[in-house]
């Protein structure tokens, strides 16, 4: 075996000891497994409104968009969907990108073109810590939602600065002290970056988001990026904020330059999820109601979880194993979990993530929590 493949493989057999591998499991169209793992919150992934503008599109653009977005990517769809989505979260505009993951690596790269520091979430998803190892400055990791070790490195410094945080935090689904976080960056002169990937369409007016909720949308020192695969239901990442830096997205963004753009398909699809998340306030009661009534059954079986700020409840387990063992005999009686491990979860961390979904009626959420518990180690 070449030396290469022999390091990979010792690499393989260590994170087997620690109980680390993990494994793509395909699932099949139509499949009646009870899913308490995806993202798609607002049940909107298959909705007839969104199926059928997708489906349009389709056969009006073909497959693929053909080309980036300064090419040939860029059409009608991509410019109404950007359109809609800075009206929704009040910014001045906003740009698409095809992840998340690329949004995030944009975002905190294009701060680093005009900041001397990151100030970044200990907790932060791995596209924004990815970000700042790209951003091409000094990036110091604050302690997980606090704002005075926000303000003490601020403090220090004397140039200008990012503080780059998730709204709703994708692993332990606590949410961030953004007002008090935003009065930190107003004082010493710097830049708010929010990932609100998982409260976009879940909290604030109209489900605008976490910065909406905080009362935050629209000042020109906030800059929010999501993704359009959660509550939305579809695929995609964007960053709204002030014109003049989206437009220095558009110049220089490398994962927005060099990528080909999202399907025509998925953006006409994504547009009409916005059009259905925003009118959708009955389906976020009925979520926050389950949100309150999984953490009351899973704390009088005696796990130690919080009510949900929004979406992700996280569950505890003893370790590694366990959490995969764990998922794996849930998977079994019907119900999909998340599990998460390190280094999604912090060193000696593992749990279980369950996701809430309006999709669920009540009678597949009522059995699929008595299955959680009953198949717990």
């Amino acid at each position: 075996m070449a030396g290469w493949l022999e390091a990979i493989d010792r690499l393989a057999r260590e994170r087997a000891k620690a109980g680390l591998t993990r494994q793509l499991r395909p699932r099949e169209a139509g499949d009646t497994v009870v899913d308490l793992a995806g993202n798609d919150y607002l049940g909107l992934s298959a909705h007839p409104d969104v199926v059928a503008a997708a489906t349009a599109a389709l056969g009006s653009y073909g497959l693929g968009a053909t080309g980036s977005r300064l090419v040939r990517g860029s059409t009608e769809a991509h410019a109404g969907l950007e359109s809609a989505l800075a009206g929704w979260l009040g910014a001045e505009s906003a740009l698409v990108f095809s992840s998340g993951y690329l949004a995030n690596l944009a975002v905190v790269r294009a701060a680093g073109a005009v900041c001397d520091l990151i100030v970044s979430d200990a907790y932060n998803h791995a596209s924004l810590i990815d970000g700042c190892k790209i951003s091409g400055i000094p990036v110091r990791v604050a302690p997980h939602n606090d704002p005075a070790a926000v303000a003490a490195i601020l403090s220090g410094f004397d140039g200008r600065a990012a503080v780059v945080t998730e709204s709703v935090f994708s692993v332990d689904g606590d949410l961030a002290p953004l007002a008090e976080l935003h009065e930190v960056c107003a004082a010493h002169g710097a830049l708010l970056i929010v990932d609100d990937a998982h409260a976009l369409g879940l909290l604030g007016p109209s489900g605008a988001g976490g910065v909406a909720a905080a009362g935050l949308a629209g000042c020109d020192d906030v800059v929010v990026t999501a993704t359009l695969s959660k509550s939305l239901g579809g695929a995609g990442g964007v960053i709204a904020g002030p014109v003049a830096f989206i437009k220095h997205l558009v110049d220089t963004g490398r994962t927005f330059i060099y990528d080909t753009a999202p399907p025509p398909s998925v953006v006409a699809g994504v547009h009409a999820a916005v059009r259905l998340a925003r009118a959708a306030d009955d389906r976020r009661t009925l979520l926050a109601s389950r949100g309150v009534a999984i953490a009351a059954r899973l704390r009088s079986a005696g796990f130690d979880v919080r009510d949900p700020a929004a979406g992700v409840l996280s569950v505890p387990a003893p370790g590694p194993e366990a959490a995969v063992a764990w998922a794996a005999d849930c998977r079994d009686r019907g119900v999909a979990v998340g599990c998460f491990r390190p280094p999604s979860t912090p060193d000696g961390s593992s749990r279980l993530r369950l996701t809430l979904n309006a999709g669920v009626d009540d009678a597949d959420f009522a059995r699929a929590l008595n299955v959680i518990v009953e198949c717990a180690p």
